[in-house]
């Protein structure tokens, strides 16, 4: 099921991880159907991507609308008209004094964005990052990227200039002296390998993606910010995976009444349709020599159709009060089931952003499976070490589908584990990739 060769006969490329060996042919809200007409409950969302779920008529008809007008209107010929709009809506939304957008497609194209805007406006050459963080696919967002070795393996040398402060550990007993810890590790970075008029920028997951779906400690977070602005130092919140809803709040950020310098956003910006966003205030976008920085396909006029229509649903009355209270439902539930099951040690994250910690990382591949097969629920993993079930169903999610993957859950943890040694337990890379360019 978790085999990374290529079918035989296929002309795709076999580079891909599959999750899953479904082929579908379309999807429905929180629901996708198979060309062999088998429907499954999508926790994956593609990777937390499909934010109003498949196929959401009022993103759909937007899309088809700005189809008939433009497919493409390279915005280094000409500005199209929903280019404004868009940033004026981010405007709106984006926290604090962030008032600028430059638009992309994806998420590692932003972080790398960030990256080079960060650079121009202090003139400084280092990032920090910090460990379990995910930040792209392309070299530089390799570079910075900690949470597996199965993402960077093979592609050395990365970029220079980036360095690796601790994140605190959610399963430690003491949580003050763990953040403690890992404040005084930044600080050590600060003296020993990076100083603060060499770093250009700190960047961090306000909610770790792929490094395990950890929130943030808010004594860490606030710690890291009051450094940066100590020294200079400019902060990039990584929301893509946290953004749009998913924690729910509209940016993760807003749980802890912090300002970022920059925000990268992508993912559920646009429901599934590829685009991304990098935000931050007028003054420091000035500092970005013009050409610079660009891209065939940012600001693409169907991008801009899906995200405003995205936004649309996301801010609607009660939108997010259904997430927050579809995230509380999940993690009591999980939680109902962690007291007759030893083998969940945590459960946490914010909104539907949850992460199920267990004891052992086969575990989590069984489930996985036997969610799948026996449950037609489709879940992914997280972590470094694999140990983290992660949930992260369209945002439009009902009472009743949270339900039902609670008791997919259910049946799952009382079935049998299979032997450590299948495939299923050592696949070497089980996270998944977020599915950045």
């Amino acid at each position: 099921m978790t085999s990374s060769s290529p079918v035989h006969g296929s002309h795709l490329s076999g580079v891909w991880f599959s999750v899953t060996p479904l082929e579908v042919s379309h999807g429905k809200g929180c629901w996708v159907t198979t060309t062999g007409g088998e429907e499954y409950l999508d926790f994956a969302a593609g990777i937390a991507v499909n934010s109003t779920g498949h196929a959401h008529p009022a993103v759909a008809a937007a899309i088809a609308a700005q189809a008939q007008r433009f497919m493409h209107a390279q915005v280094n010929v000409f500005k199209h008209d929903l280019l404004e709009p868009l940033a004026s809506r981010l405007a709106e939304l984006t926290p604090g004094a962030i008032d600028t957008f430059f638009f992309a497609n994806s998420g590692a194209e932003i972080t790398e964005g960030a990256i080079k805007l960060a650079k121009q406006a202090t003139k400084r050459p280092h990032t920090i990052v910090f460990s379990g963080s995910f930040h792209g696919r392309t070299h530089m967002a390799m570079a910075m990227t900690t949470s597996k070795t199965g993402y960077r393996a093979g592609h050395a040398p990365l970029p220079s200039g980036v360095f690796v402060a601790p994140y605190p550990d959610p399963l430690a007993d003491d949580q003050d002296a763990e953040v403690a810890k890992a404040l005084f590790g930044f600080d050590h970075l600060l003296k020993s390998m990076t100083a603060p008029d060499e770093t250009a920028a700190v960047i961090l997951e306000p909610v770790l993606g792929e490094g395990g779906y950890i929130p943030a400690p808010p004594a860490f977070i606030h710690g890291i910010v009051e450094r940066c602005r100590a020294h200079g130092i400019l902060f990039i919140a990584d929301e893509v995976q946290s953004g749009f809803g998913r924690t729910g709040k509209m940016f993760a950020v807003e749980h802890y009444g912090i300002e970022p310098d920059i925000i990268c956003m992508a993912k559920g910006i646009a429901s599934g349709f590829p685009f991304a966003a990098l935000g931050t205030r007028r003054e420091l976008d000035d500092k970005w020599p013009k050409g610079s920085h660009g891209g065939t396909y940012g600001g693409n006029p169907m991008g801009c159709a899906a995200a405003l229509a995205t936004i649309d649903v996301l801010t609607a009355p009660g939108f997010l009060d259904n997430v927050n209270a579809r995230g509380q439902q999940l993690q009591a539930g999980i939680r109902e089931l962690q007291r007759e099951h030893g083998t969940i040690t945590q459960v946490r994250g914010l909104g539907l952003m949850v992460g199920t910690e267990f004891d052992d990382p086969a575990r989590v591949a069984a489930v996985t499976q036997h969610c799948l097969t026996e449950g037609h629920l489709i879940l992914m993993n997280a972590g470094t070490y694999g140990k983290c079930l992660r949930w992260m169903p369209p945002l439009v999610v009902d009472e009743r589908e949270i339900d039902l993957a609670l008791a997919a859950l259910s049946a799952a943890l009382k079935a049998p584990t299979p032997d450590a040694t299948t495939p299923e337990a050592t696949t070497p890379d089980a996270t998944t990739p977020r599915g950045t360019l």
